[in-house]
């Protein structure tokens, strides 16, 4: 028997995994000493805040 979630936020996460959404929290990846867009792939400077070239934003 499975255990409950713990909280409200667990359970709908649960929800949307359960149906093939993601649910995790998505940020830059790193290349070398770059960051990396996880939508396009574009390399940027580790100062970069957005993707230049998709416009892919992690605040967002």
């Amino acid at each position: 028997m499975a255990s409950a979630p713990s909280s409200d936020d667990a359970l709908f996460d649960q929800f949307l995994d359960d149906r093939g959404h993601d649910v995790e929290t998505v940020d830059w990846e790193t290349s070398y000493n770059k960051k990396q867009c996880p939508e396009c792939g574009a390399l940027h400077d580790s100062a970069a805040t957005d993707c230049g070239v998709c416009g892919w934003d992690p605040r967002a």
